[in-house]
């Protein structure tokens, strides 16, 4: 629970000190023209390609003291962190985010994505020479072990959400709007969730010699995931999805072509809202199997949406004509393995292009400058005609050298500036 007298004077100004700071970058004109720019890339315009960091490894960006986190309270602590960290992005590496001129609150609440509690427990161990990485033994071996498979509960804490809209609010008084924030938008992926429970060379034999079974779980786990959409729908905890906050694995979901309300003003449905699923467990499946064991049953779930992304950590040039089934598929999510050319001719200017260049250029020893170079040449020469983004994520390490990152941010706004040029493209 959060009030004003639970809240010490020091923390109130540490937040009054950072929400200032903010405000003052979020009306800088800049904001607009790259909002803008979101717009019409998420419209299919040929404008420049866009650039976003996300999946940073705060840990080792601390080393300036600009992260040391001061508060007390444990919301403020939160609301602190947010700050000081986009802040940190904006003077680093800015790259083509926005900074909106308020700030929210988000409704207290969960599920908020495909990771749940759906009944089953998945045996996970962790080899202790394993890195950090988990392994899975299968605990789905029939039928009988797909029934127990149950709908999540889906939980809001209305007098939370309001304590913290209120605690926030009157710290911030006079500088900067806040605002309570729903659900604008939600991870699914029904197979990094299944996978736990199946385990991945288990599902590769039973597609073919168990179908009905892997079928039997998919069916099973996407009414849930339906049912778990309409409570949320019910309870009056999605917002809607046309904002400042990345869609799937992509980039920013900003676009006029979803409606612009304030939460709170009237029921929200998913058409007012991005929706997102991929099949990375998939890649290496051919594309009939992917369609009839994945998407066959995301499909019926992301018509729910009014646009939707596809993919994540897969590469997806095989597997386009499938997407293509995608009736509101808006915006494509390659892997740094993706083949750009196939991808690229199949892909031209039908959807949002987006591309994630390998984050492994920033763990060696020294920063490869000359291999992140060249992997934006090369997208650049094969994908040309394109509605591009540039997405720099998943980045595990950078040796503790914060600089690098902006060194690769600097790099790759350059470049697509004497990209746009050279294309006569706006940006």
């Amino acid at each position: 629970m959060h009030n004003m007298s639970s809240v010490s004077s020091r923390d109130v100004e540490i937040l009054r000190r950072l929400a200032s700071t903010y405000v003052e970058a979020a009306a800088l004109p800049v904001h607009k023209r790259t909002s803008d720019l979101w717009r019409r890339l998420n419209g299919l315009e040929p404008v420049r390609p866009l650039v976003w960091i996300n999946e940073i490894p705060w840990h080792e960006m601390a080393l300036s003291g600009e992260l040391d986190i001061e508060c007390e309270d444990s919301y403020c602590r939160e609301v602190e962190w947010t700050l000081r960290s986009t802040l940190y992005q904006w003077k680093h590496f800015p790259c083509d985010m926005v900074l909106d001129a308020e700030l929210y609150v988000q409704t207290v609440c969960q599920p908020v994505g495909v990771y749940a509690d759906y009944g089953i427990s998945a045996n996970e161990t962790h080899p202790a020479d394993s890195g950090g990485s988990s392994e899975y033994k299968p605990v789905i071996a029939g039928l009988d072990d797909v029934a127990k498979l149950r709908t999540p509960d889906v939980k809001v804490d209305w007098d939370e959400s309001h304590r913290r809209l209120e605690l926030l609010s009157d710290a911030c008084a006079g500088i900067v709007p806040v605002k309570l924030r729903g659900i604008v938008h939600q991870w699914m992926s029904p197979w990094d969730q299944m996978i736990h429970w199946y385990g991945i060379e288990r599902l590769y034999t039973d597609m073919i010699d168990r179908p009905d079974l892997v079928h039997a779980l998919a069916q099973r786990f996407m009414a849930a995931v339906h049912d778990v959409l309409d409570r949320q729908q019910e309870l009056g905890l999605l917002d809607a999805g046309n904002g400042n906050y990345r869609v799937g694995s992509g980039g920013l979901g900003i676009t006029d072509l979803l409606p612009h309300r304030d939460f709170g003003s009237g029921p929200v449905s998913p058409t007012e809202q991005w929706g997102t699923s991929t099949g990375q467990i998939f890649c290496d499946v051919s594309p009939a199997m992917h369609d009839e064991f994945c998407l066959q049953y995301e499909i019926p779930y992301l018509a729910r949406f009014g646009l939707t992304c596809y993919g994540c950590c897969e590469p997806l040039h095989n597997k386009i004509p499938i997407l293509r089934q995608i009736k509101n598929l808006r915006r494509i999510s390659m892997s740094p393995w993706v083949k750009i050319a196939k991808a690229a001719e199949q892909v031209q200017a039908d959807y949002v292009f987006s591309f994630k260049p390998t984050p492994a250029v920033f763990a060696a020893d020294v920063y490869d400058g000359h291999t992140a170079r060249r992997n934006l040449e090369d997208l650049f020469e094969k994908a040309k005609g394109c509605r591009l983004e540039i997405i720099m994520k998943d980045i595990s390490t950078v040796r503790n050298q914060p600089q690098r990152i902006d060194e690769w941010a600097a790099m790759a706004m350059r470049m697509s500036a004497d990209y746009a040029e050279a294309n006569g493209l706006d940006g």
